[in-house]
């Protein structure tokens, strides 16, 4: 089972890339993340005609998170519980082939010192408590997407002069390390625990072509998913793209 993750930076800015991307990768789900449209404006019918069934929560210009499954998914969850009063689209959760998978686009966080951090660190206290629920479970879970968290110092080109980013804030981390002690696995890391390998590169000063990155796009698997781990990898080839996204797509196989 061949699992994507991918914040895609607006589908439909980028739909010919999307699509050129499922055609080539076909993966069995898709997670994007910031589809920046409502849903109702998704291109359902595109990516309906390439064998995909499609779960959308949209937000118009912001956010939004779709869950793409080449078999039909079920008990569709469309917001991560913990408060009501949140409006932002930023979580789809499904069940494919007996795996339960999330989409999820977690809060950036900054500038410091605004409501932006301190909604992030709510939204990561509400995924660890649903976390904890869905492991009790005890289904393979597949937790992907763009967490906006870099979990260590060899996941950023410049630890030093990240510190004090939201992304890498001791308290940012320190929520994300409570996520694996749930008995999380890092999909990525379990496979390539020496790599240094980023998932975004911003726009600005040439990051790119530096290769001056972060790695902020996970799978975060539970331990039924993790017995069935094949391999994670990163495709930086769609960053190299004309009009590309500022990240790339991760890739989850499992066994079975």
């Amino acid at each position: 089972m061949k699992i994507a993750t991918w914040n895609v930076n607006s589908v439909k800015a980028r739909l010919p890339l999307v699509t050129d991307w499922l055609r080539a990768a076909a993966p069995d789900v898709a997670l994007f993340q910031e589809v920046k449209c409502e849903t109702d404006a998704f291109p359902r019918a595109a990516i309906e005609d390439l064998g995909y069934h499609v779960e959308v929560v949209g937000q118009k210009s912001y956010n939004g998170v779709a869950l793409l499954s080449k078999a039909p998914p079920s008990d569709v969850l469309r917001r991560l519980p913990g408060e009501p009063e949140d409006e932002q689209a930023r979580y789809v959760e499904a069940t494919v082939n007996g795996v339960r998978v999330a989409s999820l686009y977690l809060p950036n966080g900054n500038p410091l010192g605004t409501e932006k951090y301190p909604y992030k660190l709510r939204w990561m206290d509400r995924l660890i408590a649903h976390a904890r629920g869905l492991l009790d479970q005890g289904l393979p879970l597949v937790l992907g997407g763009d967490y906006n968290i870099i979990p260590e110092a060899r996941d950023v080109y410049d630890p030093v002069g990240w510190s004090q980013d939201a992304l890498f804030r001791l308290e940012s981390r320190q929520k994300f390390r409570a996520l694996l002690n749930l008995g999380l696995t890092d999909a990525y890391r379990a496979l390539h625990d020496d790599a240094r390998a980023y998932t975004f590169w911003d726009y600005q000063a040439g990051c790119w072509p530096r290769d001056l990155g972060l790695r902020i796009d996970h799978f975060l698997l539970s331990p039924q998913a993790a017995d069935r781990l094949v391999d994670c990898t990163i495709d930086r080839r769609p960053r190299g793209a004309e009009k590309a996204s500022d990240h790339t797509p991760v890739i989850l196989e499992l066994a079975g």
